[in-house]
């Protein structure tokens, strides 16, 4: 009896270990999730009070802000009360594929918002940027923008960041408006290019 209780309660011993890891490594990562998040919601709150934005666009903006962050090119991005107008933002009905590359998922809305990139150490001269989010009602379900660094050059820390909610963010940032070499050959099938995101380009 005493041989065969051994093995199961090494098991739970084991078992609770192992819950106890888990617990501890989401417990280490719940801080920064809770910063990113709560630094994501001041933006929206400032550009929608503040700037007048649409709440999707202030949304969109706000990510974007954070995606570029992680970029090796830039430091922060700032987004004038232009930003906000309807030269330099919009939010279009598109009921189709956010893109024909990985992001083909279905969105009922594209968001565009353009902003300028302040670059790293602030050397060089500011960038302007274009950001593209794709939503179904007010979740983010895709992200694009025009990159200057290649996506497997960008610094990535936390790039799934917002993630989960922006899968489209899901670790989908590095997707970026401009296409590399490398994935522009992998693409055979006419009409698998990201013609789609040509507009992130400009």
């Amino acid at each position: 009896m005493d041989r065969t209780n051994v093995p199961r309660r090494l098991l739970r011993v084991f078992g609770r270990l192992a819950a106890c890891a888990a617990s501890l490594s989401l417990i280490c990562t719940a801080p920064a999730f809770a910063d990113q998040l709560e630094q994501h919601n001041g933006l929206v709150s400032k550009f929608i009070n503040d700037m007048h934005a649409d709440p999707l666009v202030a949304d969109c903006a706000a990510h974007g802000d954070f995606v570029a962050s992680t970029s090796t090119a830039f430091d922060h991005v700032e987004f004038p009360p232009s930003s906000f107008d309807g030269a330099h933002s919009s939010v279009t009905p598109w009921n189709d594929s956010f893109d024909e590359g990985k992001q083909r998922v279905k969105v009922d809305s594209i968001v565009t918002v353009e902003g300028i990139g302040v670059p790293q150490s602030g050397s060089g001269e500011p960038s302007d940027l274009k950001f593209r989010c794709g939503y179904v009602g007010s979740q983010m379900l895709a992200f694009s923008w025009n990159d200057p660094v290649p996506p497997n050059r960008a610094h990535s820390e936390g790039s799934r960041g917002a993630s989960g909610k922006h899968k489209g963010g899901k670790g989908k940032h590095s997707a970026s408006g401009k296409t590399s070499k490398k994935s522009a050959t992998k693409s055979s099938k006419p009409g698998s290019g990201k013609s789609s995101r040509a507009p992130s380009n400009k």
